[in-house]
């Protein structure tokens, strides 16, 4: 099969592929078997610049463990995803722009790259070493690699719109299973709960009357678990509202759940600079709270988003009894949090002390 029929192959290929991280793993298999190249790699950028995933193929999992932490973008890397075009080079390492390799990564000579634009942006970068059967690639190469390019610039953008209309019909069909346990589920038990009051209050048996307000207490105790559920099962209900507004109501509707006192103040001029990442920033604002309701035993809690520099910050502070962040072990909940944010491109701290309540600030870039 000849290179051309191997493009056209490549095009089917990468068009029947759904799965976002398939369809990453695919275009760098297709543009290695296309080129000849021996390694490849797909780095996806990221927010500054910056490599936030990075796919490869002919190096085993073994050899990917002892080379360690993937690649930033700095280097020859670095120089491919600043200038936005196709790099060839005969020796990597003769550049001057090469920072080398880390231990026990394996020797790499001839070197290809080219940018995968989607969504009209660079979304990335493709980067294939070690040409097999010449010394370097040629233009005939670096051809071949355009196109493919191209061709995954469309796949990409098929496999997000295929994540994102899967996303909604997600998130729609839990409004709808939120919806039911509110106005069905939950109202149901309010009048089995308010029905039992009644009949304690007409029992002239002290026992009996204790034991229907027993069960009265378990009905608001299960009134409460379903309520806790439904506000964590919403990630989209506020999806439809400017930022500014769903962080607003996101803060009402958390008071009216736990009983926290919980004061709002968002720099609206801010939310707006987040709209990209807005599902995003709802969530590690729901995490955040959902971890005040459950551990901090707080009785007023207040979340701010203001501008520092080109940066936006998001603080959750409370009043709680708090904690030492050294000694305390850190649950899934912060954990998860702090995985959030860092794929946003952010950073975490906590500040907190034992009696002095709790700080959390979230960095994000703007």
């Amino acid at each position: 099969m000849d290179r051309r029929d191997k493009l056209i192959e490549a095009g089917l290929a990468l068009s029947s592929e759904l799965a976002f991280s398939a369809v990453l793993q695919r275009i760098i298999e297709l543009a290695v078997e296309i080129t000849g190249a021996r390694y490849g790699a797909l780095g996806v950028i990221g927010p500054g610049g910056r490599l936030t995933e990075f796919v490869t193929t002919g190096v085993t999992a073994e050899e990917r463990a002892a080379i360690g932490d993937p690649p930033v973008g700095r280097g020859i890397l670095g120089a491919l995803i600043e200038e936005g075009k196709p790099l060839r080079l005969p020796d990597i390492s003769a550049d001057p722009r090469s920072v080398g390799f880390p231990p026990n990564h394996p020797k790499m000579k001839s070197f290809l790259g080219a940018p995968i634009v989607s969504r009209g942006e660079v979304f990335g970068d493709i980067y294939l070493t070690e040409k097999r059967d010449a010394a370097e690639f040629d233009e005939e190469d670096e051809r071949a690699i355009l196109i493919l390019a191209a061709q995954a610039g469309v796949a990409i953008e098929n496999a997000r719109l295929y994540e994102e209309v899967h996303r909604l019909a997600v998130l729609e069909d839990r409004e709808r299973i939120a919806k039911e346990l509110h106005d069905g589920v939950i109202q149901a038990l309010f009048g089995v709960g308010m029905s039992l009051q009644g009949a304690a209050l007409m029992s002239p048996d002290e026992e009996l009357a204790r034991r229907i307000e027993g069960a009265v207490s378990e009905i608001d105790r299960v009134i409460r678990d379903l309520r806790n559920y439904i506000f964590g099962l919403r990630p989209g209900i506020l999806a439809d509202r400017q930022l500014d507004q769903a962080l607003r109501a996101l803060g009402e509707e958390f008071q009216q759940r736990s009983g926290v006192v919980t004061v709002v103040d968002v720099d609206a001029e801010v939310a707006a600079e987040l709209a990209p990442m807005a599902a995003d920033v709802l969530q590690v604002t729901r995490e955040s709270l959902s971890n005040v309701g459950r551990h901090a035993a707080a009785s007023t809690c207040r979340m701010s988003l203001h501008r520092e520099d080109d940066r936006a910050v998001l603080e959750i502070d409370d009043d709680g009894k708090g904690f030492d962040p050294l000694s305390a072990k850190r649950g899934d909940g912060l954990a998860n949090l702090e995985t959030r944010v860092e794929a946003l491109g952010g950073s975490l701290s906590i500040e907190s002390a034992p009696v002095q309540g709790t700080t959390i600030k979230i960095v994000l870039p703007l």
